[in-house]
């Protein structure tokens, strides 16, 4: 990872659905871009950036610009665990092929993908995966765009040890580092019954390819079987482990907030807040991350971000 500058920013519908409640609490932290996923405009439904209608994505086009505020990163769905291999191949492709002029009329330059959910007996990466992963990075690529694959509940996301053998046969794909995930993933690298992953194994395998990271943090309740999120070092994450490592070598890219602690969007039995709580938890989230990342970079003996 070459030197250069960091920023802060945040997956817009953490805030709340609503593009104006993405905006404000985006306004409120001071920071100039958002990671667009789930948006709602008017009274439509919610749905994914490159899922809304084009009268309501020019609507969004509109307030991010009277706004002043970019798009650093499409949240796609691309690959998502809603879908396995044995989903048309031709969704994929429709959802690749709505994301890249959105992208390009952003000037948006990464789109999280995945790499379909596993099978819940499985550590097996089949070659469909690879192929199709293949193709939709090529085809981000041949736009002049960036895919960014996150340790999830995927395939690339079992293990490292899938996450590097995904990163060796896909030419171009890097990583968004997501912090929490392991905590509440199994390492299928390892006889089962499987234990959970190492999030600073798995941070340390991945770190050259990782261009863009989500910050979420995670205590493992074990004997419940069941994640408990709280504040951005606070957890088991490694948070300002991986904070102080990526700012010593200069990393260069965004540091992505997604607190699920007013909302889990994977999880449809998670309540999720009211409105105004779920943007004054985003809003302080971000504030909390922020010092976390000043108090590092003095210790460092570094410029504030």
């Amino acid at each position: 990872m070459a030197p250069g500058n960091m920023y802060l920013t945040g997956i817009g519908d953490e805030a709340g659905a609503s593009i104006d409640a993405q905006i404000e609490a985006t306004r409120q932290l001071g920071w100039n871009t958002i990671e667009m996923r789930g948006v709602r405009v008017g009274d439509a439904p919610a749905a994914n950036f490159h899922d809304i209608p084009d009268a309501a994505f020019e609507i969004v086009v509109g307030k991010l610009r009277d706004a002043g505020l970019g798009v650093c990163c499409f949240g796609s769905t691309i690959m998502n665990w809603a879908k396995t291999a044995e989903t048309p191949f031709e969704v994929t492709l429709a959802e690749v092929g709505r994301a890249i002029p959105r992208m390009q009329r952003l000037g948006t330059k990464y789109v999280r993908i995945m790499s379909f959910k596993p099978a819940d007996d499985s550590n097996v990466m089949p070659a469909a995966v690879l192929e199709r992963v293949g193709e939709v990075t090529r085809r981000f690529l041949d736009a002049g765009l960036q895919p960014v694959h996150e340790n999830c509940m995927n395939h690339g996301g079992m293990s490292w040890q899938h996450a590097l053998h995904l990163l060796e046969v896909v030419p171009g794909l890097r990583w968004v580092w997501d912090t929490g995930n392991p905590l509440f993933n199994a390492d299928r690298s390892k006889p089962q019954p499987w234990p959970r992953q190492d999030p600073w194994e798995f941070y340390t395998r991945v770190k050259p390819w990782i261009a863009h990271v989500h910050v979420k943090d995670v205590i493992w309740e074990a004997a419940a079987g069941k994640e408990i999120y709280t504040w951005p070092g606070e957890g088991q994450a490694q948070v300002r482990r991986v904070l102080e490592d990526l700012l010593k070598d200069g990393y260069h890219g965004g540091i992505s907030i997604e607190p699920h602690m007013a909302a889990v969007f994977h999880d449809p039995t998670a309540k999720t807040a009211t409105a105004e709580a779920q943007l004054a938890n985003y809003v302080e989230y971000g504030r909390r991350l922020g010092k976390l990342v000043a108090d590092v970079q003095a210790e460092l003996g570094q410029g504030a971000a």
